[in-house]
């Protein structure tokens, strides 16, 4: 799913638009100010869009693109950027996501790997979460040898408010198979850095 085929449901955005009204008012605005005018109905289409994918199947995605291959080195996909909403706070955190996997016969379209990572990131999430959705999918998928997925983002929970450090990094890994062998894991490395 690309911008051009997001649709908004009314009914969720008319809930939404009322809420952000009722914030709005709480935090002593006034809904009624012309710069503040249609935020309400904005809130209501960007939340859905954030939120997209609940409504999808990442499973599927990669499926779609399923190609028989006797290929047994590594495939990496690497600096697919991210931007996700963190689950305490509602606030944006974004990165990049670097993924791996050594096909056991099978393989996927390359462009499934990046709309995979959208789908988990467009969730309310925590980091260490979304790096094993992203994982366990392509391993559940694919059934391939192994999996390492490395996430390196920045979260605006913890620069705009609480400690405001603006230049902290969160990184995140997780990994099956042949990747739980150090070597096969520092090739990785290796590779996202070069």
């Amino acid at each position: 799913m690309n911008l051009q085929e997001f649709h908004s449901n009314p009914e969720v955005t008319a809930a939404i638009e009322k809420a952000v009204e009722s914030t709005l008012q709480q935090i002593g605005e006034d809904p009624k100010r012309e710069g503040l005018l249609k935020t309400p109905h904005r809130v209501g289409e960007a939340i859905q869009f954030l939120t997209k994918g609940y409504k999808e199947d990442p499973e599927a995605i990669l499926r779609s693109a399923l190609f028989e291959e006797d290929y047994r080195q590594m495939v990496v996909v690497k600096d697919i950027d991210f931007y996700s909403l963190c689950e305490h706070h509602m606030l944006p955190f974004f990165g990049k996501v670097h993924v791996a996997y050594i096909p056991n016969g099978r393989i996927t379209g390359l462009s499934k790997i990046a709309r995979v990572v959208d789908v988990f990131a467009r969730r309310l999430q925590v980091q260490e979460r979304l790096t094993t959705q992203i994982k366990d999918c392509i391993q559940n998928t694919l059934n391939p040898l192994g999996v390492m997925v490395v996430i390196e983002a920045e979260h605006l929970c913890m620069q705009m408010r609480g400690v405001q450090k603006q230049h902290a990094m969160t990184v995140t890994s997780d990994f099956t198979g042949v990747f739980q062998q150090a070597k096969t894991r520092e090739e990785f490395m290796k590779l996202i850095k070069g």
